[in-house]
């Protein structure tokens, strides 16, 4: 399965492509960061991300789309940006006709380094070291998304066999 992840933001909104199967290992593909001018106008920033995104799906034909679903934050204008930022992501693997999972931050941390507290440095060191890369993902944004990505593979893989399974059971029980 290959999976492209998107850590959404409106200045820099990291991508990054994994191949792998549940359970096991991820393959690097290839990671980008999108970069916007915050001195531009929000309708071209976003153009310029829907634009690079769509590219990038397109260049790398990912089997699905894995991004960070937006929480919380106590900057509203923080927020506001990294919610466009997603939805335009979200967009661009609809648009591809891709199946498109949100993941918590808490969900992708307990997926690649089994606590849902991790902090940035010890995200990126096992981002580094399931991928086996000689050294860390720059900048930041670029080790998220290839931590979405690999939390994909190994839980997104699973509920997506699971409600195949659930989808053909239903069919075969009549529709029940």
């Amino acid at each position: 399965m290959r999976v492209l992840g998107v850590d959404p933001g409106l200045t820099r909104c990291g991508v990054g492509v994994v191949e792998g199967v549940p359970g096991r290992p991820c393959t690097l593909v290839a990671y980008h960061v999108v970069h916007t001018d915050p001195d531009d106008e929000l309708p071209l920033r976003l153009l310029t991300l829907d634009r690079s995104l769509t590219a990038l799906v397109a260049e790398h034909r990912p089997d699905s789309v894995a991004v960070e679903r937006v929480f919380s934050q106590h900057n509203v204008r923080t927020v506001m940006g990294t919610a466009q930022a997603s939805g335009v992501a979200v967009l661009a693997g609809a648009r591809a006709g891709l199946p498109v999972q949100t993941y918590t931050p808490s969900e992708v941390k307990a997926a690649v380094t089994g606590s849902g507290q991790a902090d940035k440095a010890q995200m990126t060191a096992m981002v580094t070291r399931l991928l086996r890369l000689s050294a860390p993902p720059r900048p930041a944004d670029a080790a998220d998304a290839l931590a979405l990505a690999i939390c994909h593979v190994w839980r997104g893989g699973t509920r997506s066999k699971l409600a195949t399974a659930a989808d053909r059971a239903r069919r075969r029980g009549g529709g029940r």
